[in-house]
C-alpha cells in the first residue's frame, strides 16, 4: 500500500534542506539555510535559539569529536577565525578578496567551520563568497574591515602598473558619479598610472544620471559639458580623453551606446579597467557589462557577478571577465538587433518585459533596454527519474537520493589564452566624505536608490533649512524671499525652522526621528562630529534659474534661486571633517521649476515627479 502523492510532498516539505555553496545574487532563503554560519546575524525570532545551537557546537560530542580531542586537534568554534589555516589562494567571487579563515576583521573572511566544509565539497572554494559579501547580499549589512584607504589605492595602482599586455596599455573607464561633481579623485588619476606604461586613453563615464530629473530641455547635453569641463579642470589632456558618456548601470540607460562606443573605437586592443571612487557604480556597471554584448557569450555562466551595495568600498580586489572580439560579422549582427529593437513599441513587449520596464521606471527617470546578440545555445536539461522516491510504505521514511552537485563551468585554455579582460577595481575611498561617518543603516538612507524628487521651499531672511542632521543652511540677510530646492535622497527629512530656534531643534532632535540621520539618540550624537559653519555670499540671476548649489558633502545639495541682482548672505553647515562645496554654475539650474502649488501656511511647495524616458524604444504618437 503506497501513500498518495500529496503525502509524499508533505513529508518532503518537512525534510531538512541541505546547504550548498553560496551563490551570487540568490535571495536569502531563511530558516536552516540562513543559520548555516552567521549565527550572530540571525533574524530576531530565531536569534536566541541559534545562539543556543552555536554554544552547543562549541563543545561537540560524539566519537569523531572524542578522537580529535585525544589527538590534540583544536578547532575554532563556528563563526570564529582559525589562525593556523593558511590563506586559500582563491578569490571571493563577490569582492575579489582572497578567501581566508585566519582574521575575522580582514578581507575575504569565511568562518572556520564553513571554510572547512567548502574545502571538502566537490567544488571546493571556487565560486564561494566571503562573510562580508554574504551579509551585504542577503541582509544589506556591512562589516567594518581593517582595510585602510592606502591599501585600496595600492591594489589599483599595482594593477595599472603591470607591464603592457598585447603591446598596448590599458583603456581606463573612469566612473564619475554625477551627483558628486566636482569629483575629488579625478585630479589624482595620473598618480595611479606608471610613466613606463601609460594608459592608451581615458573614457569618462558619468553614472547615476537616472536619478536626476530633467529640469529643462537638453539637460543631458549640459551634464555632458559639465563632465568635460571637470576633466579639463583636472588636467586631463584632450588627446587622452577618448569620450564622455552618460549611463545608468542600474536602469540600463546609455549602456548599449557605451558598448557600441567601446567596440567601435577600442575594439579588442587591450585590457579595460573600471576605476572610480567608492560608490560610483563600478560593480553595478561590471555586472551590467557582463550581461551585455561586451563579454564572451559563455562568460555569464563562468564569471560570478560582483557584490553590489550602497556601502562604500564593496569591491576589495580585482574582478574580471573576458572581452568578446568585435569582428565585422558580430558588429553587423549586433547593429541589426539594435535596429530591430528600436522599432518596437512598449505594447509589443512581452508581459515579463513590460513588468521589468515598469519596475525600472519607478527607480529612475532614464531607462534603457540591454540585450544580448551572442548567446550560447544551451541544451535542454535531462530530467532524472527515481522510482524509489515515488513509492514507499506507510512505515518507511523516504530515501533521499543525493544528487550530484552541478560542476562549476570553467574557461578552456584556448578560450582565454589571448583574451583581453575587463577588470573591476576597488573603489578609491573619498576623504572628507560624510559617508565615512555613518553606519550601514544610515548609508542606506543617505544614498539615493530611486529617482530623486526635488523639494522646493521659499524662505525669508531669518529662516533655516535642515537636511536631516547632516546639513543646515541659514538665510541670514537679503531683501526678498528666495527659493531653496533640495536634491537628496527621498528618505532624508527636510525641516524648516527659524534662526532663533535652530540650535535648540538640533540639540533636541539630532539622533531622533525628526531629523532621522544620524540614528541612535544622544549616545550616537556624542561620537558624531559637530556641525561647523561656512559663510556664503550669492547674487541672484533671476527667479527661473538657480545661482549656485550648496553641496553638503555626499548628503545632497541645495540649489538657491533668487531675484536678479539680489544679494544673499547664507551660512551653511556640515559635520566637522567633511567637505562643503559651493557649485557654480549649478548642476540643474532650472530645478525650482519642478514643483507643484504652494502648500498653504508653510514654506513648502508640493512635489512633482517628471515622467520616465525609455531609450531604444519607439514612442507611439497620439493620433
Amino acid at each position: 500500500m503506497h501513500r498518495p502523492c500529496w503525502a509524499l510532498l508533505a513529508r518532503l516539505a518537512r525534510a531538512r534542506p541541505c546547504w550548498g555553496a553560496p551563490r551570487r545574487g540568490a535571495a536569502a532563503l531563511g530558516g536552516e539555510e540562513e543559520r548555516f554560519v552567521f549565527l550572530e546575524y540571525e533574524p530576531q525570532p530565531q536569534l536566541e535559539a541559534a545562539r543556543g545551537e552555536a554554544k552547543a557546537e562549541e563543545h561537540p560530542r560524539g566519537p569523531a569529536a572524542s578522537r580529535e580531542r585525544r589527538a590534540g586537534i583544536v578547532r575554532a568554534p563556528p563563526g570564529r577565525p582559525e589562525p593556523a589555516v593558511p590563506p586559500s589562494g582563491v578569490s571571493c567571487s563577490g569582492c575579489g578578496a582572497e578567501l581566508q579563515c585566519r582574521d575575522g576583521a580582514g578581507p575575504g573572511f569565511v568562518p572556520a567551520d564553513k571554510y572547512r566544509s567548502l574545502e571538502e565539497s566537490p567544488a571546493g572554494l571556487r565560486g564561494a563568497v566571503c562573510q562580508r559579501c554574504w551579509l551585504l547580499a542577503h541582509h544589506g549589512r556591512a562589516l567594518r574591515l581593517q582595510l585602510p584607504p592606502e591599501q585600496h589605492r595600492r591594489v589599483v595602482s599595482v594593477a595599472l602598473q603591470r607591464p603592457a599586455r598585447h603591446g598596448r596599455g590599458p583603456l581606463l573607464l573612469y566612473l564619475l558619479d554625477v551627483l558628486e561633481l566636482p569629483d575629488p579623485l579625478l585630479p589624482q588619476l595620473p598618480e595611479l598610472l606608471s610613466p613606463q606604461v601609460p594608459a592608451a586613453g581615458v573614457l569618462v563615464v558619468g553614472t547615476k544620471v537616472d536619478l536626476l530629473p530633467a529640469d529643462s530641455p537638453g539637460h543631458l547635453g549640459r551634464l555632458r559639458q559639465r563632465l568635460e569641463a571637470a576633466c579639463a579642470q583636472a588636467g586631463l589632456r584632450r588627446e587622452a580623453l577618448v569620450d564622455v558618456r552618460l549611463v545608468s548601470a542600474k536602469t540600463g540607460f546609455g549602456l548599449e551606446g557605451l558598448v557600441s562606443r567601446l567596440q567601435r573605437s577600442w575594439k579588442c586592443a587591450g585590457d579595460v579597467y573600471l576605476l572610480g571612487a567608492t560608490n560610483s557604480g563600478k560593480s553595478t556597471l561590471f555586472n551590467a557589462l557582463l550581461s551585455s554584448d561586451y563579454c564572451k557569450s559563455r562568460a555569464p555562466d563562468v564569471v560570478d557577478r560582483a557584490t553590489v551595495s550602497p556601502w562604500p568600498g564593496t569591491t576589495l580586489n580585482l574582478l574580471k571577465f573576458p572581452i568578446i572580439n568585435p569582428t565585422c560579422d558580430r558588429i553587423f549582427r549586433r547593429q541589426e538587433r539594435l535596429k530591430e529593437e528600436a522599432l518596437k513599441t512598449e505594447d509589443q513587449l512581452s508581459s515579463e518585459e513590460k513588468r521589468h520596464l515598469n519596475r525600472l521606471k519607478k527607480q529612475g527617470y532614464l531607462v534603457g533596454r540591454v540585450g544580448r546578440t551572442f548567446q550560447r545555445q544551451k541544451s535542454s536539461p535531462l530530467i532524472e527519474f527515481d522510482p524509489d522516491m515515488l513509492s514507499y510504505s506507510i512505515d518507511e521514511d523516504p530515501s533521499h537520493s543525493h544528487k550530484k552537485p552541478k560542476e562549476k563551468e570553467e574557461f578552456t585554455y584556448n578560450e582565454v589564452k589571448d583574451a583581453r579582460w575587463c577588470f573591476d577595481t576597488p573603489g578609491i575611498v573619498k576623504e572628507n566624505c560624510v559617508l565615512n561617518l555613518l553606519t550601514d543603516k544610515e548609508v542606506k538612507l543617505v544614498m539615493p536608490a530611486k529617482a530623486i524628487i526635488p523639494r522646493t521651499y521659499i524662505l525669508k531672511p531669518g529662516m533655516v533649512l535642515f537636511l536631516a542632521a547632516l546639513g543646515r543652511v541659514d538665510y541670514l540677510q537679503g531683501e526678498k524671499p528666495a527659493w531653496f530646492s533640495v536634491v537628496a535622497s527621498n528618505l532624508l527629512p527636510v525641516h524648516i525652522s527659524t534662526l532663533s530656534n535652530a540650535d535648540a531643534i538640533y540639540e533636541k532632535h539630532a539622533g531622533e526621528e525628526l531629523l532621522k540621520v544620524p540614528m541612535g539618540g544622544k549616545e550616537r550624537m556624542k561620537e558624531f562630529p559637530p556641525l561647523v559653519p561656512q559663510d556664503i555670499t550669492l547674487k541672484g540671476v533671476g527667479t527661473t534659474e538657480a545661482v549656485a548649489d550648496i553641496k553638503l558633502s555626499s548628503a545632497g545639495w541645495v540649489a538657491v534661486t533668487a531675484h536678479e541682482e539680489e544679494e544673499l548672505l547664507l551660512r551653511a553647515y556640515t559635520p566637522k571633517g567633511t567637505e562643503l562645496v559651493v557649485r557654480e554654475p549649478p548642476l540643474l539650474p532650472c530645478i525650482s521649476s519642478i514643483r507643484g502649488a504652494r502648500i498653504a501656511g508653510t514654506a513648502a511647495y508640493r512635489t512633482k515627479k517628471p515622467p520616465a524616458l525609455v531609450e531604444n524604444l519607439k514612442t507611439m504618437k497620439n493620433s
